[in-house]
This record gives structure tokens, C-alpha cells and sequence, in this order.
């Protein structure tokens, strides 16, 4: 389990991040909500020291961050941002990159290392492609390698900041079908997401976010059709019952 307990974040001075309290459910998927611009990346960036100015208390599982080192806090959580530069290497050098934590320097790789990398690429579908640069790759199998990175980084908690951003449709239900085995697997996963319908199908529980603060938070069900999200969103989401289990779309 993350827990957050009045979090503040701020940019030179400037607060984006007020007050959060929330937490996310120890081998569950848990999904951010929230309109453009209102501190949903910068929360999870605030789990991971990636921001200058933090005030207030993170705690994975029992331990405070502020007594974890760099390197125990990449022990315990892997971390996919939103964007990324494509550095010029093979797709399983990149992979490779998740075992850094446990590794002293120099860097010497062992049996361990090869084999946790080698499990990542075949259970994304990657097997044929380690040799391959990284840049040759499509977008959706570039993910797939990040996605086997995290992999072989062998945490506990997932971290994916809106991980079906410029993914067709079937790498988006692939990369959610693969969360899903994660949190059946015993891993913690955290991922923002833009899709109601996705989060209603996906999220065991849901963090709505707003103007830097928690709106609220629960099921799914709950959070989509609140008061708060239409307010938020301006929106109301519509739900109907299919073969499948329960849907819902957007009408403004």
C-alpha cells in the first residue's frame, strides 16, 4: 500500500499540490482521475523524489520515504512516465535497465539478472526482438519494453502515468489486460487514466482528482457517478448494463 498524508508539492515556490490525502490499496489497481493540468502527474512524481519541494508524509507499506535511499525506493516501486526520450539501444539493454537497482557499481549482470530480463521480454511478447534498436520499434512495442522493464525491476508497486497515451486500441487493452495480471500476480498498480469506461472495467479503486486536491475516492462505480466527477469533468456519465457486466459513456 502508498499512502499520502497531507501532501503538498510545489515549482519554485509555486504550491500545484495541495493537502492530498489518499491511498492506494496494497495488490489492487488504482487509477487517478482528474482534468488536464490538476496535479494528478505530480502526486505520482511526488512518490518517486522527482519534484523539488515536498511537505507532508509518503508511506509504501510501513516505511516513511523520507528513510528510504534512491535506490530501496527502486526496489520497491517501478515508474513508467508519461513521456520519454528514446535513448539509441536494444530493446533488451533497455530492459536490462530494471535490474540496476539491485546491482553495485561496476555493473556486473549474473545468471539472476539475465534470466529476470529474458521472463520480462517473453511475457510482454518481445522474445524476437532484444537485438532490435529501440527507435525501430512502434510505438505500442516501445511501451511493451518499458512495460517489461518494469518488469524485471521486480517491485512491488507499478507506477504508470497515463500508460494508453498514443496507443491503438488493441495495445491499449493489451497494456490493461497486463495490469490486470499484475494486480492478480500480488503487485500494487497506480496508473492515471482519461477513459471512463477503461477505469469503470479495470480500477478496483479510484482517486478523483481537481485543482491540485483529492475530490474523492472508492469504486469505480462510485467515483464515475458522483456528483464531484460531473463537476469536475462537466460531464454525466451514463451507464448501462451489457453481457460483459456494467458500461457507461460520456454525454455533455
Amino acid at each position: 500500500m502508498i499512502e499520502l498524508k497531507d501532501l503538498y508539492v510545489s515549482y519554485d515556490g509555486v504550491e500545484t499540490v495541495h493537502g492530498v490525502d489518499c491511498c492506494f490499496p496494497e495488490g489492487k489497481i488504482s487509477v487517478i482521475l482528474g482534468p488536464n493540468g490538476c496535479g494528478k502527474s505530480t502526486t505520482l512524481k511526488a512518490i518517486m523524489r522527482l519534484v523539488p519541494e515536498i511537505k507532508g508524509k509518503i508511506y509504501i507499506g510501513d516505511e516513511d520515504l523520507d528513510g528510504l535511499s534512491q535506490k530501496d525506493l527502486a526496489r520497491r516501486v517501478a515508474y513508467l512516465p508519461q513521456s520519454r526520450n528514446v535513448p539509441d539501444i536494444t530493446v533488451s539493454k533497455l530492459v536490462m535497465h530494471g535490474r540496476f537497482p539491485y546491482l553495485s557499481y561496476p555493473r556486473r549482470y549474473k545468471k539472476e539478472d539475465y534470466k529476470k530480463v529474458n521472463e520480462a521480454l517473453e511475457w510482454v511478447g518481445l522474445t524476437d526482438y532484444g537485438d532490435r534498436k529501440l527507435e525501430s520499434l512502434s510505438g505500442g512495442q516501445r511501451q511493451k519494453a518499458y512495460l517489461a522493464m518494469a518488469m524485471a525491476q521486480d517491485t512491488a508497486t507499478i507506477i504508470m502515468d497515463e500508460p494508453t497515451t498514443f496507443l491503438d486500441i488493441k495495445n491499449q487493452f493489451e497494456l490493461l489486460e497486463r495490469s490486470r495480471i499484475f494486480s492478480d500476480m500480488g503487485k500494487t498498480v497506480i496508473m492515471i487514466l482519461h477513459d471512463f469506461e477503461s477505469t469503470l472495467h479495470y480500477a478496483d479503486h479510484v482517486v478523483l482528482m481537481g485543482d491540485g486536491k483529492v475530490l474523492s475516492s472508492g469504486s469505480a462505480y462510485d467515483v464515475i457517478s458522483s456528483k464531484e466527477l460531473k463537476e469536475t469533468f462537466g460531464v454525466a456519465p451514463c451507464f448501462y448494463e451489457g453481457d460483459d457486466g456494467l458500461h457507461c459513456y460520456v454525454k455533455a
